[in-house]
């Protein structure tokens, strides 16, 4: 396969030609007199290909062929032959999610995160956000949002996508049958979409069950019952009960067992953290049931005495992407402090956000590289064993793990669809451009345009 860039130019001719400079031809390994199929992701033409004694890598169409194509916009793209007769613009990179109607902002919270994305490799490829309802399969075309070289946004009708990178933000419309069979219909029509959907906490643990890496789970049930958690007490004295469904720290307790003191509930109510003890289990119970109605749709999961920095634990979020070979990378690590009296690491919770190298270097001193070097190995089994027990194609996943003062490495939840919050650090900013740039360099791979063949 031939890849390179080149740059598109309108033409005002009339013919249904595509004219194709001779160092572009050269590069495409195309011949002088044949029939072409120009495709832009799933819209194609077919052209007489006409040579130009030109220099540069440029190629020239007529206002009618770039209507039929529905270009998003004219100017640098990549452009890659297999065969000689057929020539593929793009990649087409559709980011789906929500989509908020005349707003600066379209994309709600998610605009900044999307528009970063979307300056990566902006000038060798074509960008756009859409909604579910913006799809149009009878006509192969979305109505887009893309973005303006001036600033600001757009809407255009273009093909669909050759690659759709799933960012819709709705755990609930996620479980509706209709967005599972709208997101088949992609698949059936080979391009490929990646983060599925979000995880559920006891999606996860299925997932490693049997695997090697099993051993870096904490003790886990689900729907757990009295009897239950008060065994986990009893074995290790602190357990979490965690929402299967939750993010952000929200609906969490910490339960602990003292054998002369009873028992305690630590969780967040009204934005302030609660501490209360109860001297029997039953206590205990009668709170928690008070508070949901049952544990139905919880998972109680072992406590873990982690590292900690003056007397607060410190876990980690690894961000993990894939790159332009497919493979699992760590793209970021960022080290969360628990505030004092917080049930989770969160910063919405009084967490502090650190490097990790900040805080391995203060509690393993000497150790601290390989101790850090050992759990990026881990993060990246963990993120290969996930992948091949999951149905469908991931690109990144966010790790929560942690360490415990024995160098044991421990992974408590799995997100496949991560937020951002560490590259908020002014450390991780660099790896925060590394991360969009990872996920620039798996659309390519996914959609067939490699960048590494790029000349």
């Amino acid at each position: 396969m031939s890849l390179t860039t080149c740059t598109i130019h309108v033409t005002p001719r009339q013919e249904r030609v595509v004219y194709v400079s001779g160092d572009l031809a050269k590069a495409l390994k195309l011949a002088k007199a044949q029939n072409v199929t120009l495709k832009l992701g799933s819209k194609s033409v077919s052209l007489r290909l006409k040579l130009l004694k030109k220099s540069g890598n440029h190629l020239y169409m007529t206002p009618s062929v770039y209507t039929q194509l529905r270009l998003p916009r004219d100017g640098t793209t990549m452009i890659t032959s297999a065969n000689g007769k057929e020539l593929r613009l793009g990649p087409m990179i559709g980011i789906l999610t929500n989509i908020v109607r005349g707003s600066s902002a379209p994309f709600g919270s998610r605009t900044e995160f999307i528009r970063q994305f979307m300056r990566v490799g902006a000038d060798r490829a074509f960008y756009f956000g859409f909604s579910p309802n913006d799809v149009n399969w009878s006509q192969g075309t979305v109505s887009a949002t893309i973005p303006l070289k001036e600033g600001g946004w757009a809407r255009k009708t273009v093909p669909l996508p050759d690659v759709v990178y799933n960012r819709l933000p709705s755990r609930k419309a996620e479980k509706l049958a209709s967005m599972n069979a709208f997101k088949q219909r992609f698949v059936r029509q080979g391009i490929p979409l990646f983060n599925w959907s979000f995880f559920d906490k006891w999606d996860v643990y299925n997932l490693l069950e049997g695997t090697d890496v099993f051993n870096h789970v904490p003790e886990s049930h689900i729907n757990p019952n009295a009897m239950q958690i008060k065994e986990m007490l009893e074995k290790h004295k602190f357990i979490y009960l965690k929402p299967t469904a939750g993010s952000l720290g929200i609906g969490i307790y910490r339960l602990t067992y003292n054998p002369k003191r009873g028992y305690y509930a630590r969780f967040r109510r009204n934005g302030r953290n609660v501490l209360l003890r109860f001297s029997k289990f039953e206590g205990l119970m009668a709170l928690l049931n008070r508070h949901n109605g049952s544990l139905h749709g919880y998972v109680s999961q072992q406590g873990i005495r982690l590292i900690e920095l003056d007397s607060c634990p410190i876990d980690f979020r690894f961000h993990m992407t894939k790159n332009s070979e497919n493979q699992w990378v760590v793209a970021a690590i960022g080290a969360k402090k628990a505030g004092r009296g917080s049930v989770t690491t969160h910063v919405r919770t009084g967490g502090q956000l650190m490097t990790p190298e900040q805080v391995l270097q203060q509690v393993f001193g000497a150790r601290a590289d390989a101790v850090l070097s050992s759990t990026k190995e881990a993060a990246i089994k963990l993120a290969e064993d996930i992948e091949r027990n999951y149905r469908h194609t991931l690109g990144e996943l966010g790790f929560d793990i942690g360490i415990d003062k024995s160098e044991r490495i421990w992974m408590f939840e799995a997100n496949s669809k991560p937020g951002r919050s560490i590259f908020k650090h002014p450390a991780l900013k660099e790896e925060g451009r590394a991360s969009l740039q990872y996920m620039y360099d798996y659309c390519l791979y996914l959609s067939r345009f490699r960048s590494r063949r790029v000349t």
